[in-house]
């Protein structure tokens, strides 16, 4: 097999200054008399991502996924209808952001041209007072993207633009990683908000739908994972916040082309095969346990989301170092939520996005009406005239109720699209997880980082520390590349090119006003 195509074909953004991280040099592949062997413990992205990077460059890899089927926890799995029919279930939308560039390159190893992908014209975001807000005529370029939102938005007057802090808001405007962890990971997303004065309207619709993507309350979430969100889609780059979606179920369109691509490259892909735990050997390398067979690897990636990570931490004593292990200990996961999809016996109004962020519904975050995108659903929708809609509730209580909050979730969705009231739900499912990764006020410093004290263990997923530009998709692809490149770099192998947002401010001008705030600003 050849090596990937280059750096500069695995970018295909339209922002001019996104920035390049090159692999060391090296050779294109291992050497081919006795490849490495690595086992890959978790078959979501992360996972998925040094897997292929590793197996394209010659590595023998393993996979090991718990599940039935790749994706993680952007998994699909089919489903019988009361009807009769078999449908796929996932655990709910996700956007796939133009500014992805690591997972997109990903992708792309199936589907150059991402035409599996299809883009949804607008992200409007509606509060229940009536506001609404749209990225769709909003500019992508920095400056012009925020100052085309604020002029645009019904949420800013001139009376609240007087009314802000502007030296408070000034760390907007010149991100950079890690320092914006070391100013503001002390403070919730909520205080940051507080402090900025931004108008309350602004921070019900825009602000607390953006902080609460990260499954969890403003008030309990970093400020700087947030303000780094904003640079990332918003400030910082020119991509836009426009998105895409796949236009079939996630196995149909992303994972099973990707998991043949995988087998096409020596890969061994093991489903529904559990790893519970790991052992370094006399000899640098691994015992994976099974729980009923073992077999040994040289090198050993757990991409593992949090809960996972720590079951397997604690049952290999003697994996890195008492430290290390003890870090993956206090790692946290963010509060359950609720995916409700419904399969309705009639269409919702014609003028109804396919995707809508919400504020001031109660728990309600959005609603996607997925039969204006996704084939399968669409089909659904044809052949009987209904519509298939699905609701997103974020950061529920550990105490929640079920049933209440489905019931509530119906309720919402009366309340934001009227129509619905006279429908009927002909079918219904109801995912209840809690396995997303926590990002509390001051949990940066502790969070573990890609490489591990083991020389030849590392970890990934959107749990992990990168020291990038990178966030929830992006980070779990980009972690799961950089896994690969920290061991291809040891076999002195040429590892995948990256790709990031630009890692600072993109107005020099800005970057002044920055230093200038801070010169007079308690922080300076």
């Amino acid at each position: 097999m050849n090596a990937p195509r280059s750096h500069e074909a695995a970018r295909r953004g339209r922002d001019r200054r996104a920035h390049m991280l090159a692999p060391r040099p090296g050779a294109p592949r291992v050497n081919s008399a006795r490849p490495p062997t690595t086992a890959v413990v978790g078959g979501g992205i992360a996972g998925l991502a040094a897997a292929t990077a590793l197996a394209e460059r010659g590595v023998r890899v393993t996979l090991y996924e718990r599940g039935t089927s790749l994706g993680g926890r952007v998994a699909g799995w089919p489903i019988s209808m009361n009807d009769g029919t078999t449908a796929t279930m996932s655990r709910g939308f996700h956007a796939f952001f133009r500014q992805y560039y690591n997972l997109r390159g990903l992708l792309r190893r199936t589907d150059p041209g991402l035409r599996r992908l299809t883009g949804l014209p607008d992200y409007p975001l509606q509060h229940s007072g009536g506001m609404r807000d749209s990225f769709r005529r909003v500019p992508r370029t920095p400056p012009w993207s925020a100052l085309g939102f604020v002029a645009q938005s019904p949420t800013f007057t001139v009376r609240d633009m007087v009314r802000m802090n502007p030296l408070a808001a000034l760390p907007l405007l010149d991100v950079r990683v890690p320092d914006v962890y070391e100013q503001l990971d002390a403070v919730s997303a909520y205080d940051f908000l507080q402090s900025v004065r931004f108008p309350e309207a602004a921070h019900h619709l825009a602000f607390e739908v953006f902080s609460r993507s990260f499954f969890a309350d403003p008030r309990h979430l970093s400020a700087a994972e947030m303000v780094l969100m904003f640079h990332i889609y918003f400030l910082g780059s020119a991509e836009g916040l426009l998105f895409d979606v796949p236009h079939e179920p996630f196995p149909q369109a992303l994972w099973d082309p990707l998991g043949a691509y995988l087998q096409q490259h020596g890969a061994d892909i093991r489903l529904s095969t559990a790893v519970t735990a790991v052992t370094p050997t006399s000899d640098a390398g691994f015992i994976v346990d099974t729980g009923g067979a073992q077999q040994r690897h040289d090198a050993v990636v757990l991409a593992l989301d949090t809960a996972g990570l720590q079951a397997v931490v604690s049952r290999s004593p003697h994996l890195a170092d008492s430290p290390w292990r003890q870090r993956v200990g206090r790692l946290r996961t963010a509060p359950p939520f609720l995916v409700s999809r419904l399969w309705l016996d009639r269409p919702v109004s014609e003028h109804r996005p396919g995707f809508l962020g919400t504020s001031g519904y109660e728990t309600l975050d959005n609603i996607s009406v997925l039969n204006r995108w996704e084939g399968e659903a669409t089909r659904w929708a044809e052949r009987t005239g209904g519509s298939v809609v699905e609701l997103h509730a974020y950061a529920l209580p550990e105490s929640s109720s079920h049933d209440i909050e489905q019931k509530r979730l119906l309720t919402q969705l009366h309340t934001a699209y009227p129509e619905t009231r006279a429908a009927s739900v002909v079918d219904e499912r109801h995912e209840w997880r809690s396995d997303c990764p926590m990002f509390p006020v001051g949990g940066f410093a502790d969070r573990p980082t890609i490489r591990t004290p083991q020389p030849g263990l590392m970890i990934a997923g959107d749990l992990v520390r990168t020291d990038l530009p990178v966030a929830l998709m992006e980070r779990a692809a980009t972690s799961g590349f950089m896994a690969a490149n920290a061991l291809l770099e040891g076999w002195n192998v040429r590892g995948q090119t990256l790709w990031t947002v630009p890692r600072q401010g993109r107005s020099a001008a800005l970057r002044a006003l920055v230093a200038m705030g801070d010169a007079f600003s308690p922080r300076g």
